[in-house]
């Protein structure tokens, strides 16, 4: 079973709650990072997340038509199929999906997965993200409130960021200010419209600070603790300990002690794309750049296959991500903890 069914994402996102560990989200373009994720996974002997987001499914859709639902599903078939090799179990997920974009991703993936539970099949995805950061927060929670009811007749979990995570992904973007800190009664307002639980499960990006893209230690203040505030208040008012299950965005650059932090405050889930990506690319860099002239036709010549055969350096940018995968696990806590 290593697609995750729904009730096994379930009793994995429960078990990172309890055990105070969380799981990489690795943001997939091919299927060679997919490879690459899978592979870091079950090196660390962790379960993991694997995601798409709206940009990455519209690149795997193919540049002559862009479709971002038949980029989407195709991986996700693929998914379904290569990843029963791997010794681990993973979730698939679709990242951020801002408004305008909802018609042309989120809901026919949702409607997708539901004509597959009507069938008595598991959904396709596992969970997907409503990235309403950039509307109020009362049509950010109405929008949402639409698409728990629909997640849950999918038996798919969803994801919901009420404030602005700061920096720019996949074209959405929010400049680094105050405003990237949630507050008591942002949470407050989220457990009012989405329930805690008894309406369907969902995951909460709560913004600390969050930046997304390449940052060094101590040019974001995150401020993790703030979690436990949020927690805490939501408690206070609603009885149910430790509320909420966290999304860590934008953790690229984030301290150990930082990372740390938030896992003791609730987070489940934390997101990877900008030092993956970098992790694949360099060993492709260091190829071309060592084997220039096997890899370019210099000065006549023919060049060397082996050294431009896409195989060769696509072998290297696989075990170079994979290895950070794996780093990441280890920072998260979840190295060793895969479902026996």
């Amino acid at each position: 079973m290593p697609i995750a069914t729904p009730e096994v994402y379930n009793e994995m996102l429960d078990r990172a709650k309890a055990g105070k560990f969380a799981y990489p989200a690795i943001n997939v373009t091919s299927s060679q990072t997919l490879h690459a994720a899978l592979r870091g996974f079950a090196e660390a002997e962790s379960d993991g997340i694997i995601q798409i987001s709206t940009g990455g499914a519209e690149f795997l859709g193919g540049q002559h038509n862009k479709d971002m639902v038949t980029g989407a599903v195709a991986l996700a078939e693929f998914a379904h199929i290569v990843a029963a090799k791997y010794d681990i179990t993973v979730a698939l997920h679709t990242d951020h999906c801002p408004k305008d974009k909802l018609d042309g991703y989120v809901r026919p993936l949702l409607d997708i997965s539901a004509e597959r539970v009507a069938r008595g099949l598991n959904p396709l995805f596992q969970s997907h993200m409503w990235d309403g950061s950039a509307e109020t927060l009362a049509d950010n929670l109405a929008i949402g409130q639409e698409l728990l009811a629909k997640a849950v007749a999918a038996k798919i979990i969803l994801e919901v960021e009420i404030t602005p995570t700061g920096g720019e992904e996949d074209g959405v973007t929010h400049e680094i200010n105050d405003e990237l800190y949630t507050t008591v009664d942002d949470a407050i307002r989220t457990a009012e419209a989405l329930g805690l639980g008894e309406k369907g499960r969902y995951l909460l990006a709560a913004s600390f600070g969050n930046v997304h893209g390449v940052y060094k230690p101590g040019n974001v203040v995150l401020r993790p603790e703030l979690l436990k505030d949020l927690q805490a208040g939501v408690a206070e008012k609603y009885g149910k300990a430790s509320p909420f299950d966290f999304v860590f965005h934008g953790g690229s650059g984030s301290t150990a002690e930082e990372i740390a932090t938030a896992l003791e405050n609730g987070v489940v889930k934390m997101n990877l794309d900008t030092d993956t990506q970098y992790a694949f690319t360099r060993p492709v860099v260091d190829h071309m750049f060592s084997n220039y002239d096997g890899v370019l036709k210099v000065d006549g010549e023919v060049g060397t296959k082996s050294k431009y055969d896409p195989r060769t350096w696509g072998k290297a940018a696989e075990a170079g991500m994979a290895a950070r995968v794996a780093e990441a696990c280890a920072n998260l806590r979840s190295t060793g903890t895969k479902l026996k």
